[in-house]
Parts: structure tokens; sequence; C-alpha cells
């Protein structure tokens, strides 16, 4: 019995292919990494990883960067497509191309009203997709790969934007048919919950990079989590495992857009912290409320405060179930960090499992506003056919 290529599974040759699309595989996902790095992320030998960094090398698929003072690191060869990736927000739009070793070539970013349909927020991305090819001088035929990211869950089994979502234009449309047909690329267009794409993102190049086990936390207009299980991206059967905003806090209290009450986003979005300070402040951005909590504002530090201790609460249940070894806060809110993060880690000290609590790392998202762009690129390279990328 043979397999595809004509090998027979289990022999010395199947076995050296395998080994060699696990490395390029996570070649592929990290973009650059010291050999040591892939002998930890694949439980290869070193000495195999160097015959095959050695093999794939000498093929021309791949660079060696020699530094100084330091181990040099690998990275494939550019080859010859470009993947897009687009991150569509609640009031932005951002459009990234990206080569396969994650060089950003091009980005474009515009401010949405609220309230866009589908179709429009679309038509604004295939504007600023244009005008990213047109700068970067990329024919769309060079296009290999694409992914999208949305603030809302996105239904694995149907392809459709689930509820609840903070763009309810979308919601039951087919995101993926959407937009290939509105970018008009020779591409599908793979599309998932934006908090899944930051975890990729700071798991990768952020602050998760060399963890197993983390959960990014977006704080923002919606509140959401992904979520990092034994090195990969853990989604759920539906593709919707995360929707930790959706969490009940209070059963008696707000009612929330997904239908329920008390639901932990509407105590801790961003939403939610300006309108509390409103009544005495007056219409706020998030940067003037942290801006003023960092001043020693007493309101604002309160406001903040609150929030970082209902979010601990949820972040305690999650440690429990899950024991990550690292939180990571991202989303709007993240730039209250240094105020979040003591009042999270001292509720997740009080109710959590202990043995959890005491192994939980909580840092700041190191992306910043880049983060779910990155994480579209690194899925869009994920899912693009192998064979583009390496010679």
């Amino acid at each position: 019995m043979t397999g595809r290529n004509g090998r027979r599974p289990g022999s010395p040759t199947a076995l050296r292919d395998q080994n060699r699309a696990r490395v390029v595989e996570e070649l592929r996902r990290q973009g650059q990494a010291t050999q040591a790095d892939l002998a930890r992320a694949t439980g290869l030998a070193p000495a195999t990883i160097s015959n095959i960094v050695r093999d794939l090398a000498g093929a021309g698929s791949l660079h060696i960067e020699k530094r100084s003072g330091k181990r040099n690191s690998v990275r494939l060869t550019g080859g010859t497509g470009f993947v897009v990736g687009v991150d569509l927000g609640h009031r932005h739009l951002t459009v990234g191309i990206s080569d396969p070793t994650h060089h950003v070539v091009a980005q474009t970013r515009t401010d949405l009203p609220v309230g866009l349909s589908a179709e429009e927020a679309m038509d604004r991305a295939r504007r600023l997709l244009d005008t990213a090819l047109d700068d970067a001088g990329i024919d769309r035929g060079a296009v290999v790969g694409a992914a999208m990211g949305l603030p809302a869950p996105i239904d694995r089994t149907t392809g459709r934007v689930g509820s609840p979502s903070i763009l309810p234009g979308w919601v039951g449309v087919d995101a993926s048919a959407l937009a290939a047909t509105a970018l008009e690329l020779p591409v599908r267009v793979v599309v998932d919950n934006d908090a899944n794409l930051g975890a990729l993102a700071e798991h990768q190049w952020g602050a998760g990079a060399g963890t197993t086990d983390m959960v990014y936390l977006k704080l923002s207009e919606g509140v959401g989590a992904g979520l990092i299980v034994g090195g990969r991206l853990y989604s759920g059967v539906a593709g919707t495992a995360g929707e930790i905003g959706h969490t009940t806090v209070d059963e008696f209290g707000a009612v929330c857009r997904c239908g329920n009450r008390g639901c932990l986003e509407t105590l801790v979005s961003a939403r939610s912290v300006v309108s509390l300070l409103a009544p005495t402040a007056g219409e706020l951005t998030i940067e003037e409320v942290v801006r003023r909590a960092i001043a020693g504002d007493r309101a604002f530090v309160r406001v903040l405060d609150d929030v970082g201790r209902q979010v601990g609460a949820a972040v305690a249940g999650v440690c429990s179930v899950l024991n990550p070894e690292l939180l990571v806060l991202g989303g709007e809110l993240a730039q209250a960090a240094q105020i979040l993060i003591p009042s999270i880690q001292q509720v997740v000290d009080r109710c959590g499992v202990p043995s959890a609590a005491a192994a939980l790392r909580i840092r700041p998202a190191m992306l910043g506003a880049q983060t779910h762009l990155l994480g579209a690129i690194a899925r869009a390279i994920a899912d693009a056919d192998h064979a583009v990328f390496i010679s």
C-alpha cells in the first residue's frame, strides 16, 4: 500500500516528508523562528531540525538570517503570492496585504459610521483593497489567501454570522461568500471572530509568544475571548467558543443585545464605561477616560477598578476550567491595563481554583491596533495552498 506520493506510510522517505511538512507548517505559522524554537514547537530532535533546515535552505525555500551574538533565525522565502487581511470593526475598517513571511507590504484604514449594512461595509473594503493593491503594485491574480475578522460569532456549521453581534446588519449573512464577491479575489475569504484572530496574532508575535495555553480577552465595544489550547486556536464545535461577554453576571441586570440580562458585556464594554461617567463628565472617549484615571481622577479610577473586578470574576471561571498560563488583555480598554490588571488579578486570586490562579500571568497585548489585522493575515497564510509558498 502506498500514499499519495507513491511512498509507503511509515517508510523513511514518508517520515522525512512528514517531518519536513511539520517544520514548514510551523514556519508558516510563526513567520520566523530559531531552530531551537522549531524543535520545541514540533517535538522533533534538534539534529532532525538541522537536517531539514539545511535541505530547505539548499532548495532555496528557506532563508537563514545570521544574528551577531544570537542564535540564527530561519524563515521561508517569499514565494510568489500575497495574502489579504481585513479587520472590520464596529467603527473602523483596515485592509492589509502581506507576503508569505508576514511582512505587511501595504495597509489602508478608514473610520466607519455605525449602522452600515454588510454590503455597504464590504463595498468600502473593496475600495480600500484597490488602494492597497495599487500602492503595492500587486495584481489581484497574485493573491493566494485572504481572511477577515468580524466582532461577531461565526457559525462554522453554516458559515453565517450569528447573534449576538455588535454588527446587526451582518446577522445571518454568509460573510465568506459576500466578502469573496465584493473583494473580487481569486481565492475564498476565510472569516473568523476578531477575538480568535487577536489570539492568533498575540500568540505568534505578541505577549503570548512561547506559550501553549492562553486566553486573549478583547475588551472593546464588544467583549469576547480567543482561546489557545495546546498551542492551537480552540473554537468549539460550532466555532463560537470564547463568548465570555455573554456570561450572566447579574440575572436582574440591564438587558443585553443578546436578549439576556446582566451579561458581562453590559457592565464592562467601552460603551458601558463611558455611559457611567457621562452624567458628570459629559461625552468621552476611552482615551480620555484612561488619561483622567491615570491622572488620579477618583471617579474614573473607581469605574475602571470596578470593570477589572467584574472581568476578574469571569476570568476566574475560565481559569478554573481551562487552567491557562496567560491572559492577554486587548481591545480599547487595554489602554487602562495598569489599572485593570491588578483588579483582575485580585479577584482571580480570591475566586479561582488556587493552583490555577497561581499559575496565571496577566499581560497587556503587545500589538495594539494591529492585533486583529495581523491575526487575519496569519489566518490567511495558514489557509493558503501550501504549494504556493514552497517551491
